[in-house]
């Protein structure tokens, strides 16, 4: 498994620029909701998943918008056997959907314009490295799911990924809003088994490879 990686970020060079607005952001991961009026924020970013990043200067998390990816502790599994009674292997999707994000960005300056909050109060952000969009890269490879509010572009190279089997789309994937509201553990050190077992009792089906399974002729003993 990936390791997860944290950046730490010291002197004046890699502090985040407030671009407009007046107040000074003092939210935390895991703390009270932002409630400033920051609009743009610029500067080096720590990712924190998938489709998260935090300005540790002033204290900002925000969130990509469109998107959504597997969360930290979540497991998919690979579509691909070998052999008739081949155990699928797991794969932890939270992860590289993590790890993808940190190498898009590497140690270049991220700008970000809010365009209104999450549920939870975390800033949602348009967020782009040297003019390139990360959410788009993300759903470029495969490893963040367009949300029905992104742009027909996006939607687009959904699309293409999905057809090529990139990142997530080559694995059984539960859906992340149904795996947030089912998986009681939601550690570091969750189990693949615990995802196995979400998967058997799916409601959703948004990867190709459970259409593949249905289209599979039944086996039959020569």
């Amino acid at each position: 498994m990936l390791a997860l990686l944290v950046i730490a970020f010291t002197g004046a060079s890699h502090a985040a620029d407030l671009l407009q607005g007046s107040r000074e952001p003092s939210v935390g991961i895991g703390s009270v909701p932002y409630r400033g009026h920051v609009t743009e924020i610029s500067g080096r970013a720590t990712i924190v998943d998938g489709h998260t990043l935090w300005f540790p200067q002033n204290g900002l998390e925000v969130r990509l918008a469109s998107i959504d990816t597997c969360e930290l502790p979540q497991w998919s599994y690979d579509a691909r056997r070998h052999g008739e009674n081949a155990i699928l292997k797991p794969v932890p999707c939270g992860p590289l959907a993590k790890a993808w994000l940190k190498r898009s960005v590497g140690h270049a300056r991220v700008s970000c314009v809010v365009q209104g909050n999450d549920g939870d109060g975390v800033p949602r952000s348009r967020c782009t490295v040297n003019g390139r969009d990360l959410a788009l890269e993300m759903v470029r490879v495969g490893w963040a799911r367009a949300t029905s509010q992104a742009p027909a572009h996006y939607l687009a190279w959904q699309k293409h990924a999905m057809s090529a089997r990139y990142g997530m789309w080559a694995t059984y994937v539960l859906d992340m809003d149904e795996w947030r509201a089912k998986a009681a553990d939601r550690t570091l050190s969750r189990q693949p088994i615990a995802d196995f077992n979400l998967l058997a009792e799916r409601g959703l089906e948004i990867s190709p490879p459970f259409e593949d399974a249905r289209r599979h002729p039944p086996r039959t003993d020569r």
